[in-house]
């Protein structure tokens, strides 16, 4: 038994503790006496001592006396980098709060004045995003302009040599695997397709002489093989066939399945026709090469040239070919939505071009001096807006993109003059009214009054070239291995790598903040918080590459973080 000279007080607020004399086991017969513990027996095995310290539970209740904001002595000075995130939520704060104080005073004169409608929400909504003081750099446009850091990154030249001689390898015999396809479709076709064909198993079904009956019957045997005619009547051959020039294509559409689709085209000089074929890779080993368009001879569907047969002066890098989608049926059902199919040629085989040219002739006309002039207004509105669009590209081009879906209501791409006016206005894009009305001249050939945005855009602040866009095909077409035409902002945040970033490689910031900065800005262009649809992507690089000069800075942006 535990002496009571030396039993612990263990009474806390009032609550006498039990000694351990007094509990009785759960269960169980008590031991004998010998082999209790004792306090003595416990001294002997252990060297603490038995008597247990008061624990005094009121000296851990503040104090009031106690001074909350002490700083301790000798803290290291700030460095720049939290002085100047200190600066940057210092000026978000005052930023968000001005939104606020605007929004309440807007919404406050709005109900008393009248109701607005759905069109003065959207415009109102868009100017918030816009922000009162369009002179200044905003945040979001500090945090896009970090993705220009990649553009100065020191990277291992040979093994990106090494890596774009394996893609023009890789390029080149996908064109050659479609090229053959093309000729052994076209050679063969016209042989089966000859009338003559047919002229002997004719004759034989006329004679009317009983059948053998130790000869197979007709339906086992392999027939037309040994009874094909070689000369044929078509005057199609291999050698008219090699007389072609061979181009690359890209669908112009936002939907991503569509516009990632890689298309191979040949345009036949001795008959002015010309045809399309898809190429699809399945996996490693799989592809398969399909016919696009039809070989046919095809016409201008819009423009000024409008109703006129294609010939070869239509085919350059940059050039726009137009279809009817209802004359091809085997076209997917999402280009079936729109009346036209327009196709961008991003590639040419230029030493063919040159031959052809050199053997064709061509006269000039008067189209040709028309579509220059329209070219001239284009590019004197770009140069008006260029210097607008410089540091502050993303953020308008991601606004105007989703502005225009917001007014897109039959969701077929398709704006009147209304809207794309007061969308100039909402973003601050000043164009005098002679310049709008060139333009909207020029765009709105068919006379409907309606022009697709995607259009708009193109004419009035330009796009960036082929070069620059097959990059952002190829980065997009990474994240969206499903090929649904949108990808996960989830998948975004675990390709993208921040490592060979150069204010991550000088130690200014992490590569946390870098991936944060251009997830931030990139969510601005997207109207689902879950996914980056194809259209949004492009819209962003469209902005970034505004105020890029050279195209090697520009493809650095987009293949360092993205590995491709």
């Amino acid at each position: 038994m535990i002496n009571t000279g030396t039993q612990m007080d263990l009474e806390v607020k009032g609550v006498a503790a039990t000694s351990r004399s007094q509990i009785q086991p759960f269960f169980g017969r008590k031991k004998p006496l010998q082999q209790r513990w004792t306090s003595e027996s416990w001294t002997n095995q252990n060297s603490c001592p038995p008597v247990v310290p008061r624990l005094d539970l009121g000296s851990l209740v503040d104090s009031d006396d106690e001074d909350q904001n002490t700083i301790p002595e000798n803290l290291p000075a700030p460095t720049d980098k939290y002085k100047l995130k200190y600066q940057q939520s210092k000026t978000e704060i005052k930023e968000s709060y001005k939104q606020y104080s605007q929004r309440n005073a807007e919404n406050t004169k709005s109900n008393v004045t009248h109701k607005q409608s759905p069109r003065n929400k959207i415009d109102e909504k868009c100017v918030q995003d816009e922000e009162a003081n369009t002179d200044d750099l905003t945040t979001l446009d500090r945090k896009a302009l970090l993705q220009e850091g990649y553009a100065d990154n020191p990277c291992d030249k040979q093994q990106r040599a090494r890596k774009l001689d394996a893609e023009i390898v890789a390029a080149e015999k996908k064109k050659q695997i479609v090229a053959e396809q093309v000729m052994i479709d076209h050679l063969s076709r016209a042989v089966i397709s000859d009338p003559e064909q047919n002229l002997a198993i004719e004759q034989k079904e006329s004679d009317h002489i009983l059948p053998d009956s130790k000869m197979t019957p007709l339906r086992f045997r392999k027939r037309t093989l040994h009874e094909t005619k070689i000369r044929t009547h078509s005057t199609l051959t291999e050698n008219v066939l090699s007389h072609k020039l061979q181009f690359d294509g890209r669908i112009l559409s936002r939907n991503g399945r569509d516009a990632c689709r890689e298309l191979i085209g040949f345009f036949f000089t001795h008959d002015q026709s010309l045809t399309i074929y898809e190429y699809r890779q399945f996996g490693k080993n799989r592809t398969n090469v399909l016919p696009f368009i039809q070989k046919s001879i095809y016409n201008h569907q819009c423009g000024r040239r409008k109703g006129k047969q294609y010939r070869l002066g239509d085919f350059y890098v940059g050039a726009t070919l137009t279809f009817f989608s209802s004359d091809h049926l085997s076209l997917p059902e999402s280009i079936k939505e729109n009346t036209l199919l327009k196709l961008r040629i991003t590639n040419i085989d230029q030493i063919a071009l040159d031959s052809l040219k050199t053997a064709s002739v061509e006269q000039e006309d008067d189209i040709i001096i028309q579509e220059t002039n329209d070219r001239l207004v284009f590019k004197a509105i770009q140069d008006v807006l260029k210097e607008k669009l410089h540091k502050r590209g993303v953020r308008i081009l991601t606004g105007l993109g989703k502005y225009f879906q917001q007014l897109d209501k039959e969701g077929n791409g398709l704006l009147d003059k209304a809207d794309f006016k007061q969308a100039l206005k909402v973003f601050h894009l000043e164009v005098s009214e002679k310049d709008f009305e060139s333009a909207w001249l020029i765009l709105n050939d068919n006379g409907n009054g309606k022009v697709d945005y995607g259009e708009f855009k193109r004419g009035i602040i330009g796009e960036m070239n082929e070069y620059r866009k097959s990059y952002v095909r190829k980065a997009f077409m990474k994240l969206d291995f499903n090929k649904s035409g949108s990808v996960p902002i989830i998948n975004i945040r675990k390709c993208y790598c921040a490592k060979k970033h150069s204010q991550v490689i000088s130690g200014h910031s992490t590569e946390e903040e870098i991936k944060s900065s251009f997830l931030e800005t990139l969510k601005v262009a997207c109207s689902k918080s879950d996914e980056v649809s194809y259209g949004e992507f492009e819209d962003y690089y469209e902005g970034l590459s505004i105020g890029i000069v050279d195209d090697e800075d520009f493809v650095n942006i987009l293949r360092t973080p993205w590995g491709i």
